[in-house]
């Protein structure tokens, strides 16, 4: 999933990469299914292109990258469990895909292959679809306390037992850090010029970035390079003289830790309020699947900034999404 953004001059630029397990997906699906039942009249005549077909799709890519040598790979939905805030879209995929969803304690480990329990007894498990973060997919592994991962799963995958996806790492090309360098590493291994350019960044580990960033904190937005869900963003033109202190502060203790942006002024869209219809921020966030080759979700996630004059748009700060309409080639 990657965020898009339109700025006042209508450009559309790249915000941010989402290549663990982008969520929201759900939602885009969802809010289609609302809308043609609630305003089956706006759609008609329109030749929209459909939505409902990503859970398709994206069992079709997780067959894909199944251990070779398996022709009828079993998948199963790794959840964190209920008290996750994206377990409405774990259900909602596993169900769309027909697979299990599953935690940790549902799945077993024996001579590197992994198992799900079932009623009938122990049945093999090919491909992993995970919602659950690297640290805690294995104790074994990784972090020694987790109860929400399976020991010796990252033992199955290195022996070729089992797919993860996604892989083990992928939250390396989530670091905001890490985003700053697309660019280049489009150049560098496609041979080609972004078609999307970035959001300028600063990289506070270098030593004018930081010294940049912290003359005009008053200006620009600073970033955490691991958080996500819109935590530990700092808007310098919104923040109060404490708020900017106390930013300051921990960007002198940890420079490696942030990144600045200046503030984009993010396009608006007519929203529902309970004073009427009003402009709202809004971002875009469209879905890739790739196995073999890549399938582009033809739509996807418009999120809105709900509060008057708010540019956070994630759900988890309050914002809300919309149904987003891509018209088919002969429309």
């Amino acid at each position: 999933g990657t965020d898009v953004v339109r700025d006042r001059e209508g450009d559309f630029l790249v915000l941010e990469d989402n290549c663990r397990s982008p969520s929201g997906v759900s939602y885009v699906v969802e809010n289609r299914h609302l809308m043609q039942r609630a305003f089956p009249d706006l759609m008609r005549g329109l030749k929209l292109r459909p939505v409902s077909n990503y859970a398709k799709q994206l069992l079709a890519k997780l067959r894909e990258v199944a251990p070779a040598g398996i022709d009828e790979p079993s998948v199963v939905l790794l959840s964190p469990g209920i008290f996750n805030a994206a377990y409405f879209e774990h259900v909602f995929l596993a169900r769309e895909m027909g697979v299990p969803l599953v935690e940790g304690r549902d799945l077993a480990v024996e001579n590197d292959r992994l198992f799900v329990h079932t009623i009938a007894g122990l049945a093999p498990v090919h491909v992993v679809y995970r919602r659950i973060n690297d640290e805690y997919l294995d104790p074994t592994a990784f972090d020694p306390s987790s109860l929400l991962g399976v020991p010796g799963i990252l033992r199955a995958a290195l022996k070729g037992n089992l797919t993860l996806a996604n892989a083990i790492g992928t939250g390396v090309a989530d670091d905001k850090a890490v985003y700053a360098y697309v660019p280049r590493l489009i150049r560098y291994y496609l041979s080609e010029e972004p078609i999307l350019h970035n959001v300028e960044t600063n990289i506070c580990r270098e030593p004018d970035a930081l010294a940049y960033t912290l003359a005009n904190l008053d200006k620009l937005v600073l970033k955490p390079v691991g958080e996500s869900g819109g935590y530990g963003i700092v808007i310098g033109p919104k923040a109060s003289a404490k708020e900017l202190q106390e930013a300051a502060d921990r960007l002198k203790s940890d420079p490696g830790n942030y990144v600045s942006q200046p503030m984009i002024d993010l396009s608006v869209a007519p929203t529902l309020t309970e004073s009427g219809a009003r402009p709202r921020h809004v971002d875009l966030r469209p879905y890739a699947v790739t196995g073999r080759d890549t399938w582009v979700l033809p739509g996807g996630l418009t999120r809105v900034a709900l509060r008057e004059g708010s540019m956070i748009v994630n759900s988890s700060q309050g914002g809300g999404t919309k149904d987003t309409w891509v018209l088919a080639d002969d429309a």
